[in-house]
């Protein structure tokens, strides 16, 4: 193992490093929750972190993303002599080649286990029986769905499960609640993150629909929990029925 120093600033690259090269990350962020014994240093948040700290820790490299984190944030970085590098992530694809070059570029070890295990799991995902129409909500106060060119998006559509703004100009818009209605669903996906849908909190507004409650980290992170992804989320899809 080479002595790089990496600070994360996405919770997927967070986990995904720390599985694939124990040891380098030196900070992480507050929302960076896996693996839970992960001990490094706290940089704030993705949408404000704290430069000045990351600096001090003086990293080799700086992994980060293009929805997640701020464009000023990643120019303060740079400015202070941090390298940074930037992913792109819209497609699960993408996802799997954006990991490898992210682990390349800290220098961790061969291609992991876990990597392997992911793109298998998705390859032998069968063809779904059936294709049915979802809200997917990803805010509320205001509604905010997914929209174009989304990484859950992409991965509810290989699991059978379109969304009526895919085409949408913005990848996240925000749709008032009587047009989400109007728009004709078969069911509503809501995930614990980035708000935190529950039982109690989402279903009530969509009346007469089913809900899948499913978790926002299998739907939204792209590493490690990629390999158990499509069992997790086709589980809660298929429970939510008529």
């Amino acid at each position: 193992m080479n002595g790089t120093r990496v600070v994360s600033l996405v919770p997927s690259l967070t986990q995904a490093v720390a599985l694939s090269a124990p040891g380098l990350l030196v900070g992480a962020t507050d929302w960076c929750t896996h693996p839970a014994e992960l001990d490094v240093v706290r940089v704030g948040g993705t949408k404000n972190p704290k430069v000045d700290r990351i600096v001090a820790l003086a990293p080799d490299l700086v992994v980060a993303n293009e929805e997640e984190n701020r464009e000023p944030d990643l120019a303060a970085l740079r400015a202070a002599g941090v390298e940074v590098l930037v992913t792109r992530v819209r497609t699960l694809p993408q996802a799997f080649r954006e990991l490898a070059r992210v682990l390349t570029a800290c220098g961790a070890p061969p291609r992991p286990r876990w990597l392997d295990e992911a793109e298998a799991a998705w390859a032998a995902l069968p063809a779904p029986p059936e294709r049915r129409t979802a809200v997917v909500p990803v805010w509320r106060r205001p509604w905010m769905v997914l929209g174009r060119d989304t990484f859950a998006g992409d991965l509810l559509s290989r699991l059978g499960v379109d969304h009526p703004y895919a085409t949408h100009p913005e990848r996240y818009p925000r749709i008032g609640l009587d047009a989400l209605r109007a728009s004709g669903p078969d069911l509503v996906v809501l995930p614990d993150e980035p708000y935190r849908f529950t039982a109690d909190d989402g279903p009530e507004a969509f009346p007469g629909l089913p809900c899948a409650l499913v978790s926002g980290r299998h739907l939204t992170w792209y590493g490690p929990s990629l390999a158990e992804a499509p069992t997790v989320l086709g589980r809660a899809l298929r429970a939510a029925r008529r």
